[in-house]
């Protein structure tokens, strides 16, 4: 048990630091201006649903009937889509706004979802 705990903490660990370095370099690499548009703050959800969504992978693998909502995530990805092509599909910025913000709440709740579910498990 001591060395398949320890095994399962190194990659959580591991994963979570490739995470955080990957919010690094979406923050060091992005100019200010862009931290205004909705397409920033859909990247930054989407890389916390995946944190979560990996944290629930590499936890504990057998774990059965956590799963994230399949049709929220797709309806916060079609969202997120939306939003980051909303130039092109000639959008007003102000409806772009509410598409990022519907896509960054689908996220949350998703992840939300997910997180209650281990909470319940541990009880």
């Amino acid at each position: 048990m001591g060395s398949q705990g320890s095994k399962q903490r190194r990659w959580t660990v591991i994963v979570s630091g490739l995470l955080i370095g990957t919010l690094a370099l979406i923050v060091t690499f992005t100019s200010r201006a862009a931290f205004l548009s909705p397409t920033s703050v859909v990247v930054v959800a989407a890389v916390g649903l995946v944190a979560v969504l990996l944290q629930l992978r590499f936890r504990d693998p057998e774990l059965p009937g956590i799963n994230a909502p399949n049709w929220l995530n797709v309806l916060a990805i079609v969202f997120a889509m939306v939003a980051f092509f909303g130039d092109l599909l000639h959008i007003r910025p102000q409806i772009l706004e509410v598409v990022a913000l519907l896509a960054v709440g689908c996220f949350v709740i998703s992840a939300g979802i997910v997180m209650r579910e281990l909470r319940k498990r541990r009880t």
